[in-house]
């Protein structure tokens, strides 16, 4: 359940507007849920017309009207005028609240929504359960949003029946806090544990509003995913400067105060439509993991590799729309094919060391979730025109990644890196080969996953481990479905059974791989699944001795 505050204005032009028909005219059956007492014995829980919420309105502002009390707040306003911005007080004794769930989570009945409406100005503090006078409120409901949300509007005048002020001070995270604690006291799907401190970053609702408009994705979870599988991809920091802006990315740096030397932070924008202004998105509005520090833990730091990050910075500061490289790397090439063995059993080492990780380590699994969800997200990026199953598994998997800073840590020297493997997923060119062995690559990766909802369970985050457990019988199904059937070599027969993800990688299927790199054909081989990728002129190929950039 999300809370969404505003605060200012009239109330009277609040209520007309709950009543109101609504901006897509989505409104239906306005009406009450719940309210202080004198409130609703006056006006019932009938449909609202402008009458009665205007009456409703007078009602509420009745304390601060008759004891002339008033409630400002300071605010930068542009003079009519002089077209300036000033600072000036404005009035601010008007508190509107909505709550609500995911489209997904269904509709609850007005006797629930109103219980949830008590308990919460109760725990805010705005009725006589604070041990102070009361505010008046009241809980409108009228129907779903534009976006399938089951939702209520809860107005509260900041006035007390006695003239005192009701305090609003840090409101939004107490608001947060309490909208945990209403979960799990009404059986309602928990967002994340706050606790643990795992969550997603929060979607304005005016982003919401331009995807609904627009008809797409909201730009932040287009962006993540692009940010995501770069880092994932990159050996070093100037590989992702330059694999983001390959992505399709706008990317800017934030340079430390008075340095041109020293990059803090970094931002990044989808280009716009043809007059319209790119919106810009820090690396940590995206998400807890994706801050340019966090992912420094994953990257080399020598001078070497520094000096060409802050190069391939400066090329971005000085026009972000007209970026050039100035070291084009590996993001420029085509993988060898052969390289999807190599880094398919890179993936089944890194699951032998994933058995030395403690459950206990929060890091170290937040490591392996994000590494993962890379993965997920570069072959989202490479073959899903729209967000699907590839795209939602990286969404699920990287929120056991989004740990606080403090609790975070550089990845342990000697760890497997999944960076070749996101690196073939991200850009490798099928072109009728290859799709066997994405195949093989998703079992191993599919197995990561359930070492991450084994480790959920282990420490008691029933909810984490469930929705795992959904995403792997999901999601998964649905990517597996779409590939070809893993033939087994020796029987002739075809496993279309879902693999346990536990399970390692059946020893024939490496002579799948094979007869491909032979050119045999083998049954089930073509591809269903639709790739970015066309042929291009020649590029050069990385080989499997120049994999990391490096001759061996």
């Amino acid at each position: 359940m999300m809370p969404n505050i505003t605060r200012g204005g009239q109330m009277g032009g609040l209520m007309v507007y709950l009543a109101g028909a609504g901006k897509s005219n989505e409104h239906e059956e306005q009406h009450l849920v719940a309210g202080n007492s004198a409130v609703v014995t006056m006006h019932g829980y009938g449909v609202l017309d402008r009458d009665t919420a205007l009456a409703i309105a007078k009602d509420l502002d009745e304390p601060r009207v008759k004891l002339g009390v008033e409630v400002t707040r300071q605010a930068r306003i542009t003079d009519p005028d002089t077209g300036e911005s000033i600072t000036t007080r404005v009035a601010a004794d008007v508190w509107h609240c909505s709550l609500s769930l995911r489209a997904e989570e269904g509709q609850l009945s007005d006797e629930k929504w109103g219980a949830i409406s008590q308990d919460f100005v109760d725990r805010m503090g705005f009725t006589e359960a604070s041990g102070k006078a009361d505010c008046r409120w009241v809980a409108v409901r009228h129907g779903l949003s534009t976006n399938g949300n089951d939702h209520v509007h809860i107005a509260v005048s900041l006035v007390r029946e006695d003239g005192t002020k009701a305090p609003t001070h840090n409101d939004f995270k107490q608001a947060q806090g309490i909208c945990r604690d209403l979960e799990r006291d009404y059986g309602l799907e928990q967002l994340e544990s706050r606790e643990r401190g795992i969550g997603e970053r929060g979607i304005k609702p005016a982003e919401q509003a331009r995807a609904h408009r627009t008809g797409t994705e909201v730009e932040a979870h287009k962006l993540e995913r692009i940010v995501r599988s770069a880092s994932v991809a990159s050996l070093d920091e100037g590989e992702f400067v330059r694999r983001m802006r390959h992505g399709g990315a706008l990317v800017r740096p934030r340079f430390a105060a008075g340095r041109d030397d020293v990059v803090a932070g970094y931002s990044v924008a989808l280009r716009p439509e043809k007059g319209a202004q790119p919106v810009w998105y820090g690396g940590g509005r995206l998400a807890r993991d994706l801050t340019l520090p966090r992912m420094r833990e994953g990257w080399p730091d020598s001078p070497q590799s520094a000096q060409g990050a802050v190069d391939e910075w400066r090329a971005t500061s000085k026009n972000p729309w007209q970026y050039r490289p100035v070291a084009p790397g590996r993001e420029e090439t085509t993988p060898d094919p052969k390289l999807w063995k190599q880094y398919t059993d890179e993936i089944k080492q890194l699951r032998v060391q994933m058995r030395e990780i403690p459950f206990e380590d929060r890091a170290g699994w937040a490591h392996l979730a994000r590494d993962t969800a890379g993965a997920f997200a570069a072959w989202s990026q490479r073959v899903e025109a729209t967000p699907g199953p590839l795209a939602q598994t990286a969404r699920d998997l990287s929120r056991t990644a989004q740990i606080r800073a403090h609790e975070s840590k550089p990845k342990p020297a000697g760890r497997v890196s999944v960076a070749g493997a996101t690196m073939m997923l991200l850009q490798a060119s099928t072109q009728g080969q290859g799709t066997m062995a994405e195949a093989i690559m998703l079992r191993q990766l599919a197995s990561t996953v359930k070492a991450v909802m084994d480790m959920h369970t282990a420490i008691g985050d029933a909810q984490r481990a469930s929705q795992l457990d959904r995403t792997l019988r999901e999601q998964y199904s649905q990517v597996r479905d779409r590939l070809p059937a893993i033939v087994r070599a020796e029987t002739g027969q075809t496993n279309n059974a879902m693999p346990t993800p536990a399970e390692g990688l059946d020893p024939e299927l490496a002579k799948i791989v094979q007869a491909a790199q032979r050119g045999q054909v083998v049954p089930g081989t073509g591809s269903p699944v639709p790739t970015r990728i066309e042929s291009h002129k020649p590029q050069t190929t990385v080989t499997p001795n120049e994999r990391d950039g490096h001759e061996r």
